[in-house]
């Protein structure tokens, strides 16, 4: 049953416009956004733009790391983070990308950790602004991809509100059409990467200043968006799009099961119960193909937050996914502790 379940469904899904998708996206996240990830994130929503973990230029170019380009073309639509501050590097990169079958590059400007800033990129990119463009300009005469920068605010002492004007100025005059804002400062020293998710505040109100003083870019908030009803209020404000980062990883089921009828207004709500069941067949192929159980399975812990049985269905993943031998049985067996709820409606928001 499963297995018709998901052939109906993945009939459905074609590549879509990322700039479209862009109304609601799952944002980058290391260890976390990994193929298994975002098929489970795409059985939820057809629609949302998915990202991948961080891809370093040099990996792709001078290590002959392609395999980290692998994906499901059910994942689309799908977008390619970059880390990297070499222009004729990243545009090979790029390129690399786009043949891949990535619609979007994403230049990263806003991760602050020591290993990324060691490589001279992510965040202590935002000091070097018309380095920055250099970028955007090389990858974009490399690809006829969507090129995008996702930024911070800031970073250290930085005025942002002198700063992030500067900056999107001069992307954007490079080519780039599209951003995502984190809208908090990163400190390079001093705080760890964290603590950077958390500490610098959150200052949503200067992005939408952003967006009214550059109405021609494409302009997604990042930073502290931990529901469908946030999501919307602040594309009600103005804004193109909003990416979720942990709220999306946490709490699958209320944040992506219910975005493609109250964030896009089309399709239905999706049942984490029958996602679970979906991501059966999906998992015994990885395990048939030698793969983990837990490396699929991990993403799955949060599907149920809230739900009564939740505990019982986590306890049985986490203690037993990573056993030899485990198989995608095991999700069948979990969510018979797990009890079935309506599913979300607009109404009931």
């Amino acid at each position: 049953m499963a297995d018709a379940a998901l052939a109906r469904y993945e009939t459905v899904m074609m590549k879509q416009d990322v700039r479209q998708a862009a109304r609601l996206s799952v944002a980058p996240m290391m260890d976390w956004t990994d193929r298994h990830c975002r098929y489970l994130h795409r059985l939820l929503s057809c629609h949302a733009l998915l990202y991948t973990e961080m891809v370093t230029a040099p990996a792709l170019v001078r290590g002959g790391a392609r395999h980290l380009l692998d994906h499901d073309p059910f994942e689309q639509p799908l977008a390619l983070q970059l880390g990297g501050s070499d222009p004729d590097e990243l545009a090979q990169a790029a390129q690399m990308g786009e043949q891949a079958g990535y619609g979007e590059i994403n230049l990263n400007c806003g991760c602050p950790s020591d290993r990324v800033q060691s490589g001279s990129f992510g965040a202590v990119l935002m000091l070097d602004a018309p380095h920055v463009a250099a970028c955007v300009a090389a990858m974009r005469r490399a690809t006829a991809a969507e090129v995008t920068v996702k930024c911070r605010i800031g970073v250290d002492d930085q005025d942002p509100e002198r700063v992030l004007p500067d900056f999107l100025e001069q992307i954007a005059a490079a080519g780039c059409t599209r951003v995502i804002i984190h809208a908090r400062k990163a400190w390079l020293q001093g705080l760890s990467p964290k603590e950077n998710r958390d500490i610098p505040p959150l200052d949503h109100g200067l992005v939408l200043r952003m967006k009214r003083r550059f109405p021609e870019l494409h302009v997604s908030i990042n930073g502290g968006i931990a529901s469908l009803a946030q999501a919307r209020d602040l594309l009600d404000r103005g804004l193109d799009g909003v990416m979720i980062g942990r709220a999306a990883y946490h709490d699958p089921g209320a944040v992506l099961g219910a975005a493609d009828p109250l964030i896009f207004g089309r399709g239905e709500a999706r049942d984490p119960m029958e996602v679970a069941r979906m991501m059966v067949p999906y998992a015994a192929r990885h395990v048939a193909a030698g793969g983990r159980l837990h490396q699929v399975t991990r993403h799955m812990l949060g599907l149920f937050a809230g739900r009564p049985g939740a505990r019982a269905w986590r306890r049985i993943l986490s203690e037993r996914a990573n056993r030899p031998g485990a198989g995608a049985e095991l999700i069948e067996e979990a969510l018979e502790t797990v009890a079935p709820v309506a599913v979300m409606s607009e109404s009931a928001e």
